[in-house]
């Protein structure tokens, strides 16, 4: 019985800090910011959830884009390869006397868009999948070994192997380039769509990461490591900005708000910060002016099949934006930029909350707004509460997430946030915590985003009685 108890309280112990790892739309986080480590201890269970995060994605790397069962067009394992995913089969004029194969059907039938309605069978080819878990892995691990915890060194190199693993190694190295990404299939498809260029929006994620290994003087980030990524950046930023590059920029809805996500971040973290500059400003003074209306509605968006999703990914990227102009140009006003139309990005924010997902069937994207909220919050300030208000009611468990750490200042004064007993693999900014006892509310909160854990089927597993399943 003593064995079965002691298991019961380890289980209770994960569950309690456990929280589902969620890949937020996209974000650039100042690294000066993670390394000064000025953390007020309301981001204790934030710090907790990195370092949690960190640990779960690095179980499932390394990643490689030469691990996908089926060849570009190139035949080349290191080429990267994605299917648009919203485009679907119609083989009702093909002819045919016998079932097709899948692999037939590809090559032998039109391809029709169902603009947002995703087509499973597109991540049978999952660099894309695979590009968002590494651009995630890296960010949290990268963070994780800057807060000091016992096991920076585990974070650490579980950075830098997965930076080698896609980036540099001769064997699964990705060519710097994205020919084939999102490929429309079809009969004759053999290059890619500029659409594609958004499977890569991550590369924000990466460059955090980098610089806080660059900056914070990690000795298994080696100097010859950094000549190396610089070089692939350059190649593929060159890549960037051809035709198929310049056309994606044109997008006018948030294909274009992310490519200058990924342009920008590339040149920061090829230490061009001029560069940087220019591609942040190219973004506000030209598509930005056109995407948010006056009352804060941003149309283009709000035109689609999932238009709360839609709303919160542009505004992600709106802000990721201005978070890379501020980083290139510390004097930069972007945050304050009004469109042509008087719009904001806080205006767009405010207008977005006034929206529930539920009005268009999107309940399961309702979270998606969250970030946005507290990274205006940390800009513009929450004077009158009606931020950290709208979080607190829709996700009472929110200090737990992540962006609460680098979304700062923002709900200092939340107890929820503090460790009553501060982990020895935390270090904690201030020593003088509260003490404060976890809430039914962010219980529940919590253990709604568990990922893949089925509570009953664990204490089973671990010969524990279903009874204790009443208390989850």
């Amino acid at each position: 019985m003593r064995s079965t108890l002691l298991r019961f309280v380890t289980f209770v112990s994960i569950l309690s800090t456990a929280v589902a790892q969620t890949a937020y739309a996209n974000d650039f986080v100042d690294p000066d910011y993670i390394l000064a480590k000025n953390f007020g201890a309301h981001t204790g269970r934030a710090q907790e959830t990195v370092i949690a995060w960190a640990r779960q994605l690095a179980v499932k790397g390394p990643w490689s884009v030469t691990s996908k069962p089926f060849a570009p067009p190139s035949g080349d394992k290191h080429d990267y390869l994605s299917w648009a995913p919203y485009w679907w089969p119609d083989c009702s004029g093909v002819g045919n006397t016998t079932t097709l194969t899948e692999q037939q059907i590809w090559v032998t039938c039109p391809y029709k868009s169902r603009d947002g309605q995703f087509n499973p069978d597109a991540r049978l080819v999952n660099n894309v999948g695979d590009f968002q878990d590494f651009s995630e892995a890296v960010f949290y691990n990268s963070i994780a070994w800057a807060l000091g915890t016992d096991d920076k060194a585990t974070f650490e190199a579980n950075a830098v192997r997965f930076l080698r693993t896609w980036f540099l190694d001769p064997d699964t190295k990705m060519t710097p380039h994205l020919k084939y990404a999102q490929v429309q299939r079809g009969p004759g498809s053999e290059s890619g769509s500029h659409t594609g260029i958004l499977d890569l929006k991550g590369v924000a994620k990466i460059t955090t990461a980098i610089l806080i290994l660059r900056k914070g003087g990690s000795s298994a980030w080696t100097a010859d490591l950094d000549k190396q990524m610089i070089a692939w950046t350059k190649e593929y930023t060159t890549w960037l900005e051809s035709p198929t590059g310049i056309d994606e920029s044109k997008a006018t809805n948030n294909h274009g708000t992310f490519y200058y996500n990924q342009l920008a971040a590339l040149k920061i973290l090829a230490n061009d910060l001029t560069g940087a500059k220019e591609s942040t400003d190219a973004y506000f003074d030209g598509l930005y002016m056109d995407q948010i209306a006056t009352n804060g509605d941003q149309p283009l968006e709000s035109l689609r099949t999932r238009p709360y999703h839609y709303r919160a990914y542009n505004l992600a990227a709106m802000i990721t934006n201005a978070r890379l102009a501020k980083y290139a140009d510390r004097s930069s006003t972007v945050w304050n930029k009004t469109t042509k139309t008087g719009g904001t990005i806080k205006s767009a924010l405010d207008y977005a909350m006034t929206i529930s997902a539920s009005a268009s069937n999107e309940s399961r994207y309702a979270s998606e707004i969250y970030p946005n909220i507290a990274a205006v919050a940390s800009v513009h300030g929450d004077a009158e509460g009606k931020y950290l208000a709208f979080l607190k009611v829709a996700y009472p468990g929110v200090m737990i997430e992540p962006f609460i750490l680098w979304n700062q200042p923002f709900a200092q004064n939340e107890a929820s946030g503090v460790v009553s007993s501060p982990s020895p693999k935390v270090k904690q900014a201030t020593s003088n915590s509260t003490s404060t006892g976890k809430n039914a509310n962010t219980n529940s909160a919590i253990a709604s985003r568990m990922r893949g854990v089925s509570t009953t089927l664990v204490l089973v597993s671990a010969g524990i009685p279903c009874v204790f399943a009443s208390l989850f």
